[in-house]
């Protein structure tokens, strides 16, 4: 699939630092360092206009698009 926009590689942890998304996690019991289920929507000029973070995935989409559409 051809996207119209790129898409981002983070192997160093520099994107998720900015938008502080590594978090301390519980898995099982222990504690682990993890990323935080987030989104972010951003314009043009990079922007960031409206941020979910904690998302849990059941109507996450439609809520993204929704905003999207009337932004």
């Amino acid at each position: 699939m051809i996207y119209p926009f790129e898409l981002l590689s983070d192997e160093n942890e520099e994107i998720c630092g900015r938008f502080g998304v590594i978090k301390m996690q519980n898995m099982y019991g222990r504690k682990v360092r993890g990323i935080e289920r987030s989104t972010f929507v951003l314009d043009r000029d990079r922007t960031v206009r409206r941020e979910w973070r904690g998302v849990k995935v059941p109507g996450h989409a439609q809520e993204v698009l929704d905003f999207v559409k009337t932004a």
